[in-house]
This record gives structure tokens, C-alpha cells and sequence, in this order.
């Protein structure tokens, strides 16, 4: 059983902005694909961002590019999230996962792991 545990979550003005670490328990975060979720109030949780086994060719929602970046840290078995220009409609509660494929891609369903979560709200 592969444990993530996300951390860096706060509160944040509008314009700021806060990086999120997720930390796996086990090695196999080497040779698996890792994704960023993020579910807000009401709404259904969608992709934030993704990256391969490899760190090379990242994805990004929509709404997010040009102002989150993904990366990892194999030696340390995280991920990051680096978010600027943090817009209120960032305000979610915010998912890491481990994916079942090296690929880190945007489907829910490749993702077999999942942390518990960690609460980002940007004021306006």
C-alpha cells in the first residue's frame, strides 16, 4: 500500500502564491506517472497537472497553464506544485495520485492511489 501525503496548503491573497508537496512512502514513485487533482465546493474534481515517470512532457488543465508547474523529486519520492497568480477560482481542496502506468495523464481511473488532500483557498 502506497501512502501520499500532501502538505502546503493555506490561505493566500489573490496574485500570491504556495507550493504543494506530496510525499510517496515507497520507491515505486520512481517508475509511475504522478497527478495533481483539485476538487472545489459543488464541484467535480478535475485535473490539475501530470508528469511522467521521467519528468519529461508535463500536462496542465486548461485553466492552470502558464501558472502551475508540476515537477518531482525522485531522490525525495515528491511532487510539487508550484501555483502563482493564484485566482479565487483556485480555491479547492487540492489531490496528489499516483498513477497505475508510468504516464501521469489527465483520467482519474489511471490513478490507483491517492492522498488525502490538502485545503488551498485564495481571497479575493
Amino acid at each position: 500500500q502506497v501512502l501520499l501525503v500532501e502538505s502546503g496548503g493555506g490561505l493566500v491573497q489573490t496574485g500570491g502564491s504556495l507550493r504543494l508537496s506530496c510525499a510517496a512512502s515507497e520507491r515505486t514513485f520512481r517508475v509511475r506517472g504522478m497527478g495533481w487533482f483539485r476538487q472545489a465546493p459543488g464541484k467535480e474534481r478535475e485535473f490539475v497537472a501530470g508528469i511522467p515517470w521521467n519528468g519529461v512532457s508535463t500536462t496542465y488543465g486548461d485553466s492552470v497553464k502558464g501558472r502551475f508547474t508540476i515537477s518531482r523529486d525522485d531522490a525525495k519520492y515528491t511532487v510539487y506544485l508550484q501555483m502563482n497568480s493564484l485566482k479565487a477560482e483556485d480555491t479547492a481542496v487540492y489531490y496528489c495520485a499516483m498513477s497505475r502506468t508510468v504516464r501521469g495523464g489527465q483520467k482519474e481511473s489511471e490513478y490507483d492511489y491517492w492522498g488525502q488532500g490538502t485545503q488551498v483557498t485564495v481571497s479575493s
